[in-house]
C-alpha cells in the first residue's frame, strides 16, 4: 500500500515511455503503420512490468531510504520485462507474416526511457522527503535552523556509513561539513556529497574555517596510538570528539548513530584484534555441554556470552557469588533456555565432583580465581585454597568425568612471580600441565590417540574488570582527586575483556595438551600515563583540577610484568597475535603433589610463613616482595 503512488505513476509513465520510444526510433511523431505494434508492445509492458516489479520486490521497497541495491533491482526487473515484452511483440509480428511492423531496437530504447520514467519519481521522493524532514525541525528562537556542523575523521567505509546515518536521522540536527583522512588519494574527493578536506594536521584550521561544532572519529579499527593523537588534536582545536565503537563492540552489529559515545580509555589502548577462527570455535562448541567456573566474574560472564553464541547443547555457570551469578544467568536466559546456574565453592571437592557428575560437561573454561595482588598478600591461605586447591578439585573431577577440553585462565603475574597471587596461579598452571601429561600417558598406554586437551591461557590486566585500576582512577576523579599511582615507572600490559575471551576460545581450538597461550599485547603502558589520559578524558587538567600522588609499590607488586619464563620456547601460532609456549609442561616440579599437600596443610593452619616457603620450594624463581 505504501507504494500505491508508484504503481499508479508507473502505469501512466510506462505508457508514455512506449510512445516516446517509438517516436525516438522513427524520428517522427506520426507513427503511422506502427500503431498496431505500439499498442501490442504497450499492452505487454503495462502487464509484464508491474508484475515483474511486484515479483522482484520493487514495490515492497521503502524508497525514502533507497540504496544502490534498490536501484539495481529495479533496473534488472525492468530489463527483464522489456525483453519479454519485445519478444512477445516480435512473435506476434512474425505470426501475422510481418503485417504488423515492429522495429527491433524498440525494447532497448524503451529500457532507457523506462528507467528514467520509473526511477525519476522514486529518487525525487527520496530527496524531497529528506528535505521536508529537515524543514519540519523548524528554526530556533533566533530564527536559524538548529543544527551542529560536524567534521568526520575517517573517510573509509565506517565514515561513509556514518554520513548516511546522519542524513537519514535529521532529527539529530547534525550537518556534516567534511571528512578528514590521511590518505592523500582521497583528498578533494566527494563522498555522499561531502568533501574530504585534508589530513589530521588540518583539523585545527578546518574547525575554525568551517565553524565546526562537533567531531566524530569514525575509525573503528584504528590503533590506540592513532586515536590518542586525534583526540589531542581535537581538544587542541577546542572540541571534545565523539567516537564510533571499536571493532569488538561492532562484532555482530552495524555502525549506527546510536553507537556514538565519548572517547574512553579503551579507545586509546586499541590494538589489532585477534582474528579468531570462528568456524573452528563453532565446530568445537556447537552441540557440546560447556561449563564455566567463575561464571559471574568479568572474564567468566563474557566467556558465557560468547560461548552461547556458538550454540552449545548446554551451558552451565558455576560461581560462588550468588548476586553476580544471578545477574548473568538472567541476561543469558533471554537468549537461550539451555543455560544453568550453579552456586558452588570450588574449594569443596565433593561438591565439585557432584556438579560435574550431574552436568557431565565436555568442555570446561576455568575462570574462577582470586586475582587481587595486595589482598592475597594479606590472605595467603585464601590464594592457596581457591587458586591452587580449587583448580586441583576441578581437574580431578574433569579427569574422572572424561572432560575433553579444559582451558584455565592464568595471568602474566605467574611468570617470575613476586606475589602470592602470581605464585598460586603458577602452581595452578603446573596442575594443568600435569593433568595434560597424565591424559597423554593414559591414552598412550591404551594405544589410543590423545583426545583430551588441557591447557592454560596467560594475559595481562583487563580493562573494565571489577579490580581494574581504571575503575579506581574513575572513582578518584569523581571524588575530586587525588589520583594515586604507586610508582612513576610502573608499567602494565592491558587488554579488553573481549580480547581476553577471544584468546581463551582460540586456545580451546588450538590446544593439544600442556601448552600455554599468550596474547601479543603490544607495548606495556605506564600507569601514570593511563591516569593522565583518564583525567584529560574527564575534561579536567592534571595539576590544576586533579593531582596525581605517588604512594609507593604495594606488597607483591613489580614495576613491570613478563609474559614468558626464560626457558620457555615460544612461537607465533597461525594467528599473528597469539603466541604459544609449547614446552611449558617441561617445568613441572618433580615433587608437585607432595608440595601441594604441604601447601594445603599450611593453608589449613593459616601459616603464612610456611605457605611462602612451600611456594618458593615449588617455584625457585619466586622472589617474594612483601
Amino acid at each position: 500500500m505504501r507504494n500505491r503512488f508508484f504503481i499508479a505513476s508507473d502505469i501512466i509513465l510506462l505508457a508514455l515511455s512506449v510512445v516516446v520510444s517509438f517516436v525516438l526510433r522513427l524520428d517522427m511523431i506520426d507513427t503511422g503503420s506502427h500503431v498496431s505494434s505500439m499498442l501490442i508492445f504497450g499492452a505487454c509492458v503495462l502487464i509484464i512490468v508491474p508484475t515483474t516489479f511486484a515479483l522482484a520486490g520493487v514495490y515492497s521497497r521503502y524508497w525514502r531510504y533507497a540504496t544502490t541495491s534498490d536501484i539495481v533491482l529495479l533496473g534488472g526487473a525492468l530489463a527483464l520485462a522489456s525483453a519479454l515484452s519485445g519478444a512477445i511483440t516480435l512473435v506476434v509480428a512474425r505470426w501475422t507474416n510481418n503485417v504488423i511492423s515492429f522495429p527491433r531496437w524498440i525494447p532497448v530504447i524503451f529500457l532507457l526511457v523506462g528507467l528514467v520514467a520509473t526511477l525519476g519519481p522514486r529518487l525525487l521522493y527520496r530527496m524531497s522527503s529528506g528535505y521536508l524532514r529537515r524543514r519540519t525541525l523548524g528554526p530556533d528562537k533566533n530564527g536559524t535552523l538548529r543544527s551542529s556542523r560536524v567534521l568526520v575523521l575517517g573517510a573509509g567505509e565506517a565514515g561513509a556509513i556514518m554520513v548516511r546515518e546522519l542524513r537519514n536521522n535529521p532529527q539529530l540536527n547534525m550537518q556534516v561539513v567534511g571528512f578528514i583522512d590521511d590518505d592523500l588519494g582521497k583528498h578533494d574527493a566527494i563522498i555522499h556529497g561531502v568533501p574530504v578536506m585534508g589530513g589530521r594536521e588540518d583539523i585545527g584550521l578546518i574547525v575554525k574555517q568551517h565553524r565546526v561544532d562537533q567531531i566524530i572519529i569514525a575509525m573503528p579499527a584504528s590503533p590506540g596510538k592513532a586515536i590518542r593523537e586525534l583526540v589531542q588534536r581535537c581538544e587542541d582545536a577546542g572540541i571534545t570528539p565523539k567516537i564510533m565503537p571499536g571493532i569488538y563492540e561492532l562484532i555482530g552489529g552495524k555502525v549506527s548513530v546510536s553507537q556514538l559515545r565519548t572517547v574512553q580509555i579503551e579507545d586509546l589502548l586499541r590494538r589489532e584484534p585477534v582474528r579468531t577462527d570462528t568456524q573452528a570455535v563453532r565446530e568445537l562448541i556447537r552441540g557440546k555441554r560447556v561449563l564455566v567456573t567463575g561464571g559471574g566474574g568479568s572474564i567468566g560472564s563474557e566467556l558465557c556470552r560468547q560461548v552461547l553464541s556458538y550454540e552449545p547443547a548446554e551451558l552451565t555457570l558455576v560461581g560462588h557469588g550468588e548476586n553476580s551469578l544471578f545477574e548473568i544467568h538472567n541476561e543469558l536466559m533471554k537468549h537461550s533456555r539451555c543455560v544453568k546456574a550453579v552456586v558452588a565453592d570450588i574449594r569443596m571437592p565433593e561438591r565439585v565432583r557432584a556438579v560435574l557428575d550431574r552436568e557431565r560437561p565436555q568442555i570446561i573454561f576455568h575462570a574462577a580465581a582470586h586475582k587481587h595482588v595486595p589482598l592475597m598478600e594479606w590472605n595467603p591461605a585464601e590464594a592457596i585454597t581457591n587458586n591452587v586447591l580449587g583448580t586441583r578439585n576441578i581437574l580431578d573431577a574433569a579427569l574422572g568425568g572424561g572432560v575433553e577440553c579444559f582451558v584455565m585462565i592464568s595471568t602474566d603475574k605467574a611468570v617470575n612471580p613476586s606475589s602470592v597471587m602470581g605464585a598460586s596461579k603458577r602452581v595452578a598452571e603446573f596442575l594443568v600441565h600435569q593433568a595434560a601429561m597424565d591424559c597423554a600417558n593414559g591414552m598412550a598406554d591404551h594405544h589410543e590417540t590423545p583426545a583430551r586437551r588441557y591447557c592454560a591461557v596467560r594475559f595481562g590486566n583487563v580493562l573494565g574488570s571489577r579490580g581494574s585500576v581504571v575503575l579506581t582512577f574513575k572513582k578518584q576523579i569523581a571524588a575530586g582527586g587525588p589520583v594515586t599511582v604507586t610508582d612513576p615507572d610502573m608499567k602494565r600490559y592491558f587488554m579488553t575483556i573481549p580480547e581476553a575471551v577471544q584468546l581463551v576460545l582460540q586456545a580451546a581450538v588450538q590446544g593439544r595438551g600442556g601448552e600455554v597461550f599468550v596474547l601479543d599485547m603490544g607495548e606495556p603502558v605506564k600507569i601514570v600515563d593511563l591516569a593522565k589520559d583518564l583525567i584529560r578524558l574527564s575534561g579536567l587538567e592534571v595539576g590544576r583540577d586533579i593531582d596525581i600522588e605517588f604512594t609507593g609499590t604495594r606488597p607483591g607488586e613489580k614495576l613491570f610484568e613478563e609474559l614468558f619464563l626464560p626457558n620457555e620456547t615460544y612461537q607465533r601460532t597461525p594467528h599473528a597475535k597469539v603466541f604459544i609456549a609449547a614446552n611449558a609442561s617441561n617445568f613441572i616440579p618433580a615433587n608437585l603433589m607432595q608440595g601441594i599437600a604441604r601447601l594445603e596443610d599450611a593453608a589449613c593452619r593459616n601459616d603464612d610463613a610456611e605457605i611462602i616457603a612451600e611456594l618458593q620450594q615449588l617455584i625457585p624463581e619466586f622472589e617474594h616482595k612483601p
